[in-house]
């Protein structure tokens, strides 16, 4: 029977008209239920409706996508889904848009990267990329983008970028593409050759779709942090972009936000250029000058009319003065910003005041000559007291920024001056005294670095510990026993100063452990003085004895000043030992056991030396170069962005003038106990696969297994005998690791190597620094030069505990329980060849063998190997190779100079500071690539450096170490 075209439109009308009813009274069913119990029967009655029509093999296309809709309504009211996947999966396959849209919405919705039948999507996903019809490949983006795992990633990245660079993409499926790549790239960036494609990405930049070039220049941020080298080509396209934008105004009206052309782009733009160094070419320069002086202009030309065009304006502005500090802070353009942001400090606005603190701080920590900045002192003072707390920290941090050596006394004495405000505001708003516990570090930090004077600064210290003996760590006070220990003249007036504050009616426990310590060692030079009697100074220190003190650990400190008390002033013996006497009946192990031996030792009355012997005066403290570095280390912040730069500034430099004590801050100290514990750990599997390509390479991953991959990149300068090792930490599962604790140690006393994390290593058995779930943290190594170095490597240990979920197997399942340990013991690739420059290009034949000959043949000063290349593992090498890797160690190649034109005679110059001495290197590779041969020999003034870069250079040449 033949139906008319209108009957069969009224079919389709009342059908439709059925569904909706049918929804709405799903809908209105859900709604009406009052009590969860109710809801639920409805959900599960229409569940078990939903799955006897899914064992109905006939169920067409709208029948699957209807009762899929369905699904994930109740999905997204919260009910759990496990059943309709498989319907899901079939309605991707579908040829029309609105079942393949309800399908991926449901794959995306309903499954995740882990799941059992993710695997299904990659088929459907894959056809549908390489489909020309752009919805499609749309729709597939959308869920590859969610819901991609590595199996999924490592089969569909190539798809994803051919639609990325494809001409024939729409505009529309680029931008989706690129985000899509971004994605991951950040869950899985080692499945993708992301050097591989950096040519046609980065010039997606030039894309005459702003859209387009705004999704990629967020890819291209991305990839530039980690690959900088390979995507340096963005450098001129960016300023380009720049350039079309502000001066040529070559943009769509679609695009311009509140009188701002695309201020998204124009800081995506700005904030890649300072992933490089400033440009060498001058037009370069002209072009990135001309456009900060015209963003500058323009802020102050054009005032924003309203929020909206304050925002984006002052968005492009603060990211044009970060640039412009990072180019050249002495420059003309940040002595214009200097005066502006002077204005923004002052603003109404709490977000434009934080901001431009911020910036400032970055200025000042950068620029040469403080005086402009100083000029805004008062009221950055001011600022201290502001309503947002956040305003107040980066008042702090800014005030921090600017102290040096001429206001270093002004600016401490006002931040002592706020100290108690700090706490009391701190404790109105239950911050915890987290601001007061920072101002008390950058006092002690800001006292030590600039001070002249050394009893201004036992006073200055000695005033903090006694106004905030709670929120200062153990490092500050140590660093004050030092500096006294060290210093005699000093000594009789610290002891002096510490009694006086003791006996303060509120005197915390803290000033107490100083007091005792001190006095301990230095009481007896002030025993003849008003008020300083023995019997005083013992009455002082008891009276707090109890009262005070918290912690068995005082206590013991303070059992061994009476101890030394016994020893300098016998007259007060009595009352010593019958404090001793007490104390052998503690409960306390430690405290009994300090006062039966103390009391055995003072009342020896057959070997009255042995008092004296065990009484002896602490020596002075190894003057050890470790910095003020301890307490820097404790403002680091493990997540710095790599586009901030440490000032290098001469005047930023001269800004770290010491005081005369030297040496910085006290070291981190590891006990007996976790040094013993670190050793045992042995080096982990293959470490040196990741180690021996950083002898001619600066940037690769030092390490990975199935748990963590550490990446390094190196820096180190060419004569301070001074460098870092920047580690970035990335989390490779998908459970926390936490727990994560760090240790860096040199075998060699010629080598100082620091941790500028310090969060990252301490004692607390509550530690819980943290890595997410396919995150990462980063941390600094640096490294210094303090004598002659004999090349042996820093030893790295990296700790923690992989979360695994219940049921779980971990990477490492030896375990007892569901939480795996991570221990890896690496070394820090701080290798000679770091410290190695090329010599002039001028040498010539004769001048080369002159010098090769005044070394001489054999020991102690050329060491010489011969080898064979192992072609069986490893591609075949040409002259190409070798040079590349010869220059990556650092030295200059000589040509013309060896009468042998396939030798390579290479020269350079090791300079390990004034501390390691320059030592000359002269290098002759002899190649027979015919037969895989080599002979290398190196001839050096100093035979461990010969020796050293002759064993570098062949694990280079002849490993399967060789990088590509």
């Amino acid at each position: 029977m033949r139906v008319r075209g209108g009957e069969r439109g009224k079919s389709c009308a009342t059908h439709a008209s059925n569904n909706n009813c049918e929804w709405n009274a799903i809908v209105a069913d859900i709604r009406n239920c009052r009590v969860r119990e109710l809801e639920e029967k409805r959900i599960n009655k229409e569940m078990a409706n939903i799955r006897s029509k899914f064992k109905d093999r006939r169920l067409n296309g709208y029948q699957k996508k209807k009762y899929v809709c369905k699904l994930l309504y109740m999905h997204m009211l919260g009910w759990e889904i496990d059943f309709g996947h498989t319907e899901a999966l079939s309605l991707i396959a579908s040829t029309k848009y609105s079942e393949k849209q309800i399908g991926y919405l449901a794959v995306t919705l309903l499954l995740h990267e882990h799941h059992e039948l993710i695997r299904l999507v990659v088929n459907s996903a894959k056809k549908d990329l390489q489909d020309l019809n752009e919805i499609n490949n749309c729709l597939a983006l959308h869920a590859i983008a969610n819901i991609a795992g590595r199996e999924m990633a490592e089969s569909l990245a190539l798809d994803v970028h051919r639609l990325l660079i494809s001409p024939t993409s729409k505009s529309f499926v680029k931008k989706k593409a690129a985000l899509t790549l971004l994605r991951l790239y950040r869950k899985y960036p080692d499945v993708m050759p992301v050097a591989d494609w950096a040519e046609r990405i980065v010039g997606l930049l030039d894309e005459y779709d702003l859209g387009v070039t705004l999704s990629a220049a967020s890819l291209v941020l991305a990839l530039a942090r980690n690959h900088p080298n390979e995507y340096q080509g963005c450098y001129a396209k960016a300023v380009n972009r720049l350039k079309r934008i502000l001066v040529d105004c070559d943009y769509s009206i679609d695009y311009v936000y509140y009188k701002v052309p695309i201020p998204w782009l124009q800081i995506k733009l700005l904030r890649l250029l300072q992933y490089y160094p400033p440009p060498d070419d001058p037009q370069l320069k002209l072009d990135l000058s001309q456009l900060l002086a015209m963003i500058l202009s323009q802020a102050q030309e054009r005032p924003p009319s309203n929020i909206q065009h304050s925002n984006a304006q002052k968005a492009v502005l603060f990211e044009a003065i970060h640039l412009a500090i990072h180019l050249d802070s002495n420059s003309t353009v940040c002595q214009h910003a200097t005066g502006l942001l002077g204005k923004f400090i002052a603003s109404r606005e709490t977000n434009v005041r934080y901001l431009g603190l911020e910036t400032m701080a970055h200025l000042a920590a950068s620029v040469d000559s403080l005086g402009p900045i100083r000029d805004h002192l008062d009221t950055v003072v001011a600022l201290l007291r502001d309503r947002d707390v956040s305003v107040r920290r980066r008042a702090l941090g800014l005030m921090y920024a600017m102290c040096d050596a001429d206001n270093c006394k002004v600016i401490v004495a006002e931040l002592l001056r706020r100290l108690p405000t700090a706490a009391a505001v701190a404790l109105e708003e239950g911050e915890e005294n987290a601001m007061r516990d920072e101002m008390v570090l950058k006092v002690a930090i800001l006292t030590e670095k600039f001070a002249r004077d050394l009893e201004w600064y036992v006073d200055t210290v000695l005033q903090l510990i006694a106004m905030a003996g709670d929120q200062i760590g153990p490092q500050v006070w140590y660093r004050v026993i030092q500096i006294v220990t060290n210093h005699e003249r000093l000594q009789a007036y610290a002891a002096k100063m510490a009694l006086h504050h003791v006996r303060a009616p509120h005197a915390n426990e803290t000033i107490l452990k100083v007091a005792g310590y001190l006095l301990g060692e230095f009481g007896h030079l002030i025993a003849n003085e008003r008020n300083a009697s023995p019997m005083d100074q013992f009455a002082a220190i008891h009276s707090k004895f109890v009262v005070v003190t918290s912690s068995p650990g005082t206590r013991a400190l303070l059992l061994t000043t009476y101890l030394k008390f016994a020893n300098l002033f016998p007259e007060i013996k009595g009352h010593i030992l019958a404090v001793f006497d007490t104390y052998r009946r503690s409960l306390d192990p430690e405290l009994q056991q300090r006062a039966c031996e103390y009391m055995a030792i003072a009342t020896m009355g057959s070997d009255a030396m042995l008092l004296q012997t065990v009484c002896e005066e602490m020596p002075p403290f190894t003057q050890e170069r470790v910095a003020d570095d301890m307490l820097l280390r404790m403002t680091e912040k493990p997540d710095e962005d790599k586009r901030v730069q440490p000032p290098t500034g001469p005047a930023a430099a001269a800004r770290t003038t010491r005081c005369e004590g030297g040496g910085g801050a006290a070291s981190c100290l590891i006990c007996p106990t976790q040094q013993e514990a670190l050793a045992a750990i042995p080096l982990a599997p293959n470490y040196a696969l990741g180690l021996y390509p950083f002898t001619y390479l600066s940037q690769a991953v030092l390490y990975q297994n199935a748990s963590i991959q550490i990446a390094a990149t190196t820096r180190f300068g060419k004569g301070d005998g001074r460098g870092v090792v920047a580690l970035v930490l990335r989390n490779l599962t998908q459970h926390a690791i936490r727990c994560v604790r760090i240790c860096v140690r040199s075998p060699s006393p010629g080598l100082v190597v620091r941790l500028l994390n310090p969060r990252l290593w301490d004692d607390d058995a509550n530690n819980d620094r943290t890595i997410a779930p396919r995150g990462e943290i980063s941390c600094t190594i640096d490294a210094e030069i303090v004598s002659v170095y004999d090349g042996d490597l820093p030893s790295l240990w990296v700790l923690g505990v992989v979360m695994m979920e219940e049921g779980e197997e971990g990477p490492a399942s030896q375990s007892n329980n569901n939480n795996t340990p991570l221990e890896l013991h690496l070394k820090v690739p701080v290798f000679l060849t770091k410290f190695l420059g090329p010599i002039a290009p001028s040498m010539d034949g004769p001048s080369f063998f002159r010098r090769w000959n005044q070394l001489g043949s054999g020991p102690p000063h050329e060491a010489q190997a011969i080898f064979r290349y192992p072609t069986a593992s490893l591609p075949a090498l040409k002259d190409d190779d070798l040079a590349r890797i010869l220059r990556g160690f650092g030295l200059g190649l000589l040509e013309h100079v060896d009468p042998n034109p396939n030798n390579f005679v290479g020269a350079g110059v090791i300079d390990l500071g004034k501390h390691g001495g320059k030592f000359g290197v002269l290098v002759r590779l002899e190649p027979n690539l015919e037969y895989n041969m080599f002979r290398l020999t190196v001839r050096t003034p100093n035979e461990r450096i010969s020796r050293n870069l002759q064993i570098y250079l062949e694990r280079s040449l002849s490993s399967t170490f060789l990088v590509n």
